[in-house]
């Protein structure tokens, strides 16, 4: 089992940046994939960005290509979601989930953080 706390979120004015944190407890992290998604107010959960457990394979929308850059150090227990050029549309509860499958999909990911809101100001 995994356990999954999110930090680093705030608000930020469009064109900036901010730097997500997921820790992780236990001792299988390494065996996940691991992603971010975000939900914006009124909206379904969408997929950001996810990293294989090598980190060999990554996976982005194109909304953030570019722009987002997901990392993460096995040896912490440590994911991380480097976000610049912010633009008001980025704003969302960013949440970090695990997964042992290549997916996009939200159901497809065991594991959840409680989520951080990242607010970004025209």
């Amino acid at each position: 089992q995994v356990q999954l706390v999110e930090s680093g979120g705030g608000l930020v004015q469009a064109g900036g940046s901010l730097r997500l944190s997921c820790a992780a407890s236990g001792r299988t992290f390494s065996s996940y994939r691991m992603a971010w998604f975000r939900q914006g107010p009124g909206e379904d959960r969408e997929f950001v960005a996810s990293i294989s457990q090598n980190s060999y394979n990554l996976d982005y929308i194109d909304s953030v290509k570019g722009r987002f850059t997901i990392s993460r150090d096995n040896a912490k227990n440590m994911v991380t979601l480097e976000m610049s050029s912010l633009k008001p549309e980025d704003t969302a509860i960013y949440y970090c989930a695990a997964s042992g499958s290549i997916t996009r999909r939200s159901s497809a990911y065991s594991y959840w953080g409680q989520g951080t809101q990242v607010t970004v100001s025209s």
